[in-house]
């Protein structure tokens, strides 16, 4: 894993890989609360560029802020969302998608798993990877290897992750610490800045059509009042364990269930 700085910066680091377009995952990440690039990563992938808030200034840890962040982005999506992370100590990733578990794995720094080999093979069905070649090679990352430290093994499962389309945009390495891979991903030519967390995408607005593939259906109004119950115990889970992320997971599970109802509400004969 990359040293820290001269100038202090935080060895510690994160890249949110979405399974949908920019433009799909532009209307929901205003909900995480904070800023940041977004580019396209590969046929249907597009990835989010933390820089860093809530670990480099605030002290919560980056794997607890983006699994949270990951849960927020994919609750009632299409689409499945990977949060890639790192730190001084370790490294892992985390998959969120719609409402089941997020499913993680953790290496030590130096390379040394640390996590149930089972989690392997859920990702690869969650993800729809070939059950065969793509398991073997996960699992490999899952065996003592004393060639292979953290970092390479974020990269075997990138390698992985290139046969179902991910394709990193250069200067995204995992690994790099979080001020750099913004900087890095603000010269991407098809970057954009994700919108602030005061603009709330409203009910008529295209953009939420991927993101509400359930609105209209017959069981669209129980399912938005399902979310609204979920979602403040979630929020107040996330603020008494000072864990932004969860916060802002809680926070969008109660505005999609309570957009939801208004739309479905408006959409009833």
């Amino acid at each position: 894993m990359p040293t820290e700085e001269s100038g202090g910066e935080s060895e510690a680091g994160a890249l949110l890989l979405c399974r949908a377009e920019p433009d799909s995952v532009a209307a929901v990440a205003p909900l995480l609360g904070e800023r940041m690039p977004l580019a396209g990563a590969g046929g249907e992938w597009s990835v989010l560029v933390p820089e860093g808030g809530p670990w480099r200034h605030g002290g919560e840890p980056v794997d607890r802020v983006v699994t949270g962040w990951a849960a927020a982005l994919a609750v009632g999506a299409p689409w499945p969302v990977l949060a890639l992370w790192w730190d001084a100590d370790r490294a892992g990733y985390t998959l969120a998608s719609g409402f089941h578990r997020p499913v993680g794995y953790v290496w030590l720094t130096d390379g040394t798993p640390v996590a149930e080999g089972e989690a392997m093979r859920t990702f690869a069905a969650r993800l729809g990877l070939d059950p065969v070649l793509d398991v073997e090679s996960l699992e490999r990352l899952t065996k003592p290897d004393p060639d292979a430290d953290a970092r390479a093994r974020l990269g075997g499962l990138l390698a992985v992750l290139t046969r179902a389309g991910v394709a990193l945009p250069a200067g995204l390495a995992p690994g790099t610490p979080a001020g750099r891979l913004g900087a890095a991903a603000r010269t991407l030519p098809d970057a954009r800045r994700t919108a602030a967390a005061a603009r709330r995408p409203t009910a008529d607005e295209s953009p939420l059509a991927p993101w509400l593939p359930w609105v209209g259906g017959p069981g669209a109004r129980v399912l938005a009042l399902a979310q609204m119950a979920a979602g403040p115990p979630l929020t107040a889970w996330g603020v008494r364990h000072r864990s932004g992320g969860w916060t802002a997971a809680g926070l969008l599970l109660t505005a999609h269930g309570a957009l939801g109802a208004v739309y479905a509400s408006s959409r009833r004969p």
